[in-house]
C-alpha cells in the first residue's frame, strides 16, 4: 500500500506540472477576506467570478515554496480526500508572479483553535461529536496508506457554528506510512515521545564543536495520527494540554508515564471498570483531575508511550456516548441510582397489588 499510494501521488503531481497554468487572481477571483495563514502561507475567502462559486484560495510564497511540495498537497487533498471530514482541494490551482495557489472548500466559521475556551475547553457533547468525525477522516487517510503528522486545533475547521460538521486540513506535512524524513524536533504536546532522541541530537549538537550532527531518520506510522487525536482529546476537553513537550525532562509527562506504567497494560473485557479500579489503587496526576475513567482508558490507548503498541483512531468510536468528564460520570450515577429505585417502588407497590388480588380471588377479606 505504502509504494501504491506514494508512487500514484507521484504520478498525479507530474502530470498536474504539466498543466499548470499563469493567471493573475483579481481577473477570475474576488477576493472577500483573509481566513487565516500559517508557515506555509495564508488563505483567503474568495468567489469565482464567472460561477459565483465562494471557495478559500490557499497562497504558498513561490520563494519559499517548492513546487513539489506545492503539487504533493494540492493532489492528495484533490484525489484522495474524499471522506466528509478532510477538507478537498477544488481542482483550481495556478501559480501568480509571486504565489502558487489552489482552491479549496471554505470553512466559514474558522478553526476549533478559535473555539476552545482557555482551561475550560468545549462542551463535552461537542468534543465528542467533533473527535468522531476525526476519527472516521484519519482512519480514512490511514486506509488509503497516508498519515497526516499534523494534526491541532488550527488545523480543523468549522463548516458550522456548533461542530456538526468540521474538517481536517493543511496536508503539508501528509506522507505515505512508511515514508522516512528526518526527525524534527520542536516543543510541543503532539510530537511524540519516540522522536525525543532527535532533541537530544540537537543538545549534543549544541554542546559539540564537531560540527553537523549526523541526521536521524524517523518511520511514518499511522501511531503519530493517534498520539495528536489524544493530545487534541484532551485539549478540547479541559482548554490546555498535558505538558508542554512529550520528553523525560518534562515535568507533566514524567509523571503521566510513571502512572502509565504503574498501571494494569493487560487486555480486559471491560476496560472502563479495569480503569476504575486503575483510579481507585494508582490515581492519574493531578492534570488529568476532571475526566472520567471512561476517557481516561481511551487516554492510555491513544497516549500509549509504547508507538507499536498505542490505539488506532477507529478505537475513539467504542468510548463515545459514555462521560469523559467526572461531572457528567456523576450525573449518570445519580440518574441511574433515582432510576433503580423508581423501579424497587414499582416492583414492591406492583407486588402489594399482586397480593390483594389473588386475596380477593380466593374470597378472602
Amino acid at each position: 500500500m505504502t509504494d501504491v499510494a506514494a508512487n500514484e501521488l507521484d504520478e498525479r503531481c507530474f502530470l498536474s506540472a504539466q498543466a499548470m497554468s499563469s493567471l493573475k487572481v483579481s481577473d477570475h477571483f474576488q477576493v472577500l477576506k483573509f481566513l487565516g495563514e500559517g508557515s506555509y502561507g495564508k488563505v483567503m475567502l474568495a468567489v469565482h467570478r464567472k460561477r459565483g462559486t465562494p471557495m478559500a484560495l490557499k497562497f504558498f510564497p513561490r520563494q519559499s515554496t517548492t513546487l513539489t511540495s506545492f503539487l504533493r498537497e494540492y493532489n492528495l487533498s484533490l484525489s484522495y480526500c474524499t471522506h466528509p471530514s478532510l477538507t478537498r482541494a477544488l481542482g483550481i490551482f495556478f501559480s501568480t508572479s509571486s504565489h502558487y495557489v489552489f482552491a479549496q472548500q471554505a470553512g466559514l466559521y474558522g478553526d476549533l483553535y478559535s473555539v476552545i475556551v482557555s482551561e475550560v475547553g468545549l462542551d463535552e457533547e461537542h468534543v465528542q461529536r467533533v473527535m468522531s468525525q476525526l476519527s472516521g477522516a484519519v482512519s480514512h487517510l490511514h486506509s488509503l496508506g497516508f498519515v497526516h503528522r499534523d494534526i491541532k486545533p488550527e488545523n480543523i475547521f468549522l463548516c458550522d457554528s456548533s461542530c456538526r460538521w468540521v474538517k481536517l486540513g493543511d496536508f503539508g506535512l501528509t506522507r505515505a506510512v512508511g515514508y522516512t524524513v528526518g526527525a524534527v524536533w520542536y516543543e510541543s504536546p503532539f510530537c511524540t515521545p519516540e522522536v525525543e532522541p532527535a532533541k537530544e541530537a540537537e543538545k549534543a549538537k549544541d554542546c559539540s564543536d564537531l560540527g553537523e550532527k549526523e541526521t536521524i531518520w524517523i518511520t511514518v506510522e499511522p501511531s503519530i495520527d493517534s498520539w495528536a487525536l489524544g493530545i487534541l482529546t484532551y485539549c478540547l476537553l479541559t482548554g490546555c494540554f498535558p505538558w508542554e513537550e512529550s520528553t523525560t525532562d518534562d515535568p507533566g509527562y514524567t509523571k503521566y508515564k510513571s502512572w502509565f506504567e504503574r498501571g494494569d497494560a493487560k487486555e480486559e473485557a471491560d476496560i472502563s471498570t479495569v480503569e476504575k479500579e486503575n483510579r481507585r489503587n494508582n490515581p492519574p496526576p493531578s492534570q488529568f483531575r476532571g475526566l472520567s475513567s471512561h476517557v481516561m482508558a481511551l487516554l492510555r490507548l491513544l497516549l500509549h508511550p509504547d508507538p507499536e503498541q498505542r490505539g488506532s483512531p477507529e478505537e475513539i468510536l467504542s468510548y463515545l456516548g459514555g462521560p469523559w468528564l467526572m461531572e457528567t460520570e456523576k450525573e449518570e450515577r445519580r440518574r441511574d441510582e433515582e432510576a433503580q429505585r423508581e423501579a424497587r417502588k414499582l416492583g414492591e407497590v406492583g407486588g402489594g397489588v399482586g397480593e390483594e388480588l389473588v386475596r380477593e380471588g380466593r374470597g378472602e377479606r
